[in-house]
């Protein structure tokens, strides 16, 4: 597979303070459960993107909202680096974590949000391999969102008037491209954890059927 060091694995989470993280989650967990089970997702992908990085020679890297530096590398115990994602909207952070990437010499850069339970190694190769012939990658999620996003050069017209948090932003993001003219691969379509009726998505939480 065509995978090198100038490959860049981006993981989007934020700090797991109760009130804060997963708040759509609250009516079914509790601020206290649900910020547990952003702890548990997002540690559970990174343990995913380390084993990745002992298969492919990709770089990895963590962006994160809320709490501090130290803090996320407390939590996590990973030599990863952690960059705060910074001001704005989702579309500008994503543009930010992009643009930086490909500054330091990346050639391929894909981001993934906490989000999805079922990402795996595989899955991010699947990712990396497409962008040797395209110049964007897509996960699309069950609620209209996407789990993943990957692209060969900054594009900062693509994450530009996308209705973020909504059912329409995988239609948006693929209208944009359309526009731009971008070569565009789909990913097989997988579930965000967003919602209590989400919940049947993963195993490892009091509410799982």
């Amino acid at each position: 597979m065509n995978i090198d060091r100038r490959a860049r694995l981006i993981l989007f989470t934020r700090y797991p303070e109760p009130g804060r993280t997963k708040t759509r989650l609250i009516p079914a967990l509790g601020a206290e459960g649900a910020a547990a089970l952003q702890r548990r997702m997002s540690e559970a992908l990174v343990d995913q993107m380390e084993r990745f990085a002992t298969q492919y020679p990709a770089s990895l890297e963590i962006r994160y909202a809320g709490g501090s530096r130290q803090g996320m590398a407390a939590w996590l115990a990973t030599d990863i680096p952690c960059l705060d994602q910074g001001e704005g909207n989702l579309g500008d952070r994503l543009h930010r974590a992009f643009a930086q990437a490909f500054a330091q010499d990346a050639q391929a850069v894909v981001a993934i949000g906490a989000d999805c339970p079922t990402l795996t190694p595989p899955l991010f190769a699947q990712a990396f391999t497409a962008l040797a012939t395209q110049e964007l990658v897509l996960g699309p999620a069950r609620d209209g969102g996407y789990y993943l996003v990957g692209l060969t050069r900054p594009r900062p017209a693509l994450f530009a008037e996308i209705p973020w948090g909504s059912g329409e932003v995988l239609a948006a993001t693929l209208k944009q491209a359309q526009t731009l003219n971008l070569s565009t691969h789909l990913l097989e379509t997988l579930a965000d954890v967003d919602r209590p009726e989400d919940l049947r998505h993963i195993d490892y939480h009091p509410y799982s059927q």
